[in-house]
């Protein structure tokens, strides 16, 4: 009789594009590559091996979710201490009960579909004796080892056509409009949406800011007879005032002087700096919303066949990756090691962005 392989699937953290395409990726190739496979989706993340709650997928669950936003099994985030465990609410190591339902099932790997923090988290189920392969999911695309992650492309065309649609609005009424993005701490969904959407000036984690060089770059275009500005800010973005601050002293900062997030205090700054009419927009969570794009589609399968293929050759420990084009397994250790920011010497869309005349407030 011939063995049967037994995967666990798991998406993990904040959703996005393109998971439904990777979880259908992946269980389609593996009844192509494997005899006999059994695929089991673990419900809503870790929690789902926490607590053993699971579906068994028949092929036919694979079927007509390409299209679809979120995630069909569900996420949720769990806490962990980096480089030591996950943990609960009070702290209490959660790694025991997510080795008893992989063995209980007596599965052969897992494959978690995650970002940044899902690599670290992942990495740790690897340590305690899990077979696992991971996928690079996230809008930020801020994981080391890939040039770009499934989610990042459909979170770009979103964001960019909010920018689109407030060119007018900024313009009618001479108007300064600030856009936050999300992206945490890296700026690669600001830089990529606010070049693509024609943003004057760009503000991301990776460059602190100084407010009057801001302020100079708004005079200047109205010095040119273009009355309006809008304004690419990243969710991350910090002065480099701020910057030289503490997490908490520039949290405590921002409560005290009432403002939500930096774009508001920000564009309170730059009205009563410039006299302008100052407003913010906040996309939020539409950027992970909505119908994976083509690209993310296509990304997000070459990824779960790449797994599949991983799994049946049982080379476990890899993240699925791409660089220079071509799809790669990357050792897990190396994923998780470091954050990907964007090197603002040599990023070449940064570049073409300065050379194009777009501020960046440095």
């Amino acid at each position: 009789m011939k063995q049967t392989t037994r995967v666990g699937l798991v998406t993990s953290g904040g959703d996005c594009q393109g998971l439904n395409a990777a979880i259908r990726a992946v269980g389609k190739a593996l009844h192509q590559f494997l005899p006999n496979v059994e695929v089991y989706g673990m419900y809503d993340g870790y929690r789902g091996l926490i607590d053993c709650d699971y579906k068994y997928m028949e092929y036919k669950d694979f079927s007509g979710i390409i299209t679809e936003g979120g995630t069909i099994l569900g996420t949720s985030r769990q806490r962990f201490i980096p480089g030591k465990m996950i943990v609960d609410e009070e702290g209490n190591d959660l790694m025991p009960n997510m080795l008893d339902t992989y063995n209980r099932l007596n599965l052969d790997c897992l494959v978690i579909m995650g970002g940044n923090g899902t690599q670290k988290s992942a990495k740790l189920m690897m340590d305690a004796g899990m077979n696992v392969i991971t996928l690079p999911k996230t809008i930020d695309n801020d994981i080391w080892g890939t040039e770009t992650t499934f989610g990042f492309q459909s979170a770009v065309d979103i964001a960019t056509m909010v920018i689109d649609y407030i060119h007018p609005t900024a313009s009618s009424h001479s108007r300064i409009f600030v856009v936050e993005l999300m992206g945490r701490d890296a700026g690669w969904l600001t830089l990529h949406a606010g070049l693509a959407g024609g943003a004057d000036g760009i503000l991301i984690p990776e460059i602190p800011y100084d407010f009057d060089k801001i302020v100079e770059g708004i005079e200047a275009r109205k010095r040119t007879g273009r009355n309006y500005s809008i304004l690419a800010v990243a969710e991350g973005a910090v002065s480099s005032t701020d910057k030289k601050l503490s997490e908490d002293e520039r949290r405590r900062l921002t409560e005290t002087m009432g403002h939500s997030t930096i774009s508001y205090r920000l564009a309170s700054e730059l009205q009563a700096a410039t006299g302008q009419s100052t407003r913010v927009t906040v996309p939020g969570h539409f950027q992970r919303g909505g119908s994976p794009s083509p690209y993310d589609r296509v990304m997000a399968t070459r990824f779960g066949v790449a797994a599949a293929r991983l799994i049946r050759d049982r080379q476990y420990g890899y993240m699925v990756a791409i660089q220079d084009g071509v799809i790669v397994p990357v050792p897990l250790e190396e994923a998780a090691s470091q954050t990907k920011f964007l090197d603002v010497d040599t990023n070449l869309v940064l570049r073409t962005a300065r050379d194009i005349g777009i501020f960046f407030g440095d």
